[in-house]
């Protein structure tokens, strides 16, 4: 089975798998590295939101309610969002899940796992996505490095990793590429960087770091708006729990 993940720039993904559309982090508005609206992408079916600082949570809200989509967020953040006008009718679980806690929607299981960062309401998290066919990503959201993401390693096989490595809010590309050993991952987008001039500006010193440490980590470098085909190897088993 073949999937399509389109990088909008900043940490900002549209996963478009068999019968699903998964926006992570819908920042378009204010993103100065996206070339596409919301209305560009059409419809929505599920929105994660990993934080709600304004360049996470970005147009969450307003997706939903002009498309129908449901919000999948930690408990504080959706509560905060429903005030704001979202129906509680399109949440997942009806207030969201919290920190370890897994929802599956049209046979797409969705992990919420820990990040280290601040987030106004609730805390920040990241996400392990498991699709039907096998293939695991994770999203990490703005988050320094944590010892724990070797267990995510251990508890996962995770194709692709989205990892911030932009520095001052987030990981750098050094403590990126560390992650990845963590993580075991076998491919990796950086993400989190150019959008802003106090940013990292491209993927140079994470491919350095990469290549430095021996991770065994394919960097997948992209552009804002380029579009990868993901495809779970048939002899390549994702062990999700």
């Amino acid at each position: 089975m073949r999937h399509k993940l389109i990088w909008h720039g900043h940490s900002n993904f549209v996963l478009k798998t068999q019968n699903t559309v998964i926006a992570i982090d819908p920042f378009f508005e204010g993103n100065p590295t996206a070339q596409a609206t919301p209305e560009d992408i059409g419809e929505i079916d599920l929105v994660l939101v990993t934080h709600d600082h304004q360049d996470h949570i970005g147009q969450a809200l307003s997706i939903c309610k002009n498309t129908g989509a449901s919000l999948l967020a930690i408990v504080e953040t959706v509560s905060k969002l429903v005030d704001a006008g979202l129906p509680q009718s399109q949440v997942i679980n009806g207030i969201g899940i919290n920190i370890g806690g897994s929802v599956e929607f049209r046979g797409i299981s969705i992990k919420m796992v820990q990040a280290v960062h601040s987030s106004e309401s609730g805390l920040p998290v990241g996400y392990i996505i498991t699709l039907p066919d096998g293939y695991c990503l994770y999203h990490s959201g703005d988050t320094g490095i944590f010892a724990t993401m070797e267990l995510f390693g251990k508890f996962h096989s995770i194709d692709l990793a989205m990892l911030p490595i932009g520095g001052t809010f987030t990981m750098d590309p050094h403590q990126a590429a560390v992650a990845c050993q963590l993580l075991r991952c076998k491919k990796v987008i950086g993400m989190h960087w150019g959008t802003f001039p106090v940013l990292e500006q491209d993927t140079t010193a994470f491919g350095s770091s990469l290549e430095t440490l021996g991770v065994e980590t394919t960097l997948v470098d992209l552009s804002p708006s380029d579009t990868i085909i993901l495809e779970k190897d048939s002899d390549d088993d994702c062990r999700c729990f």
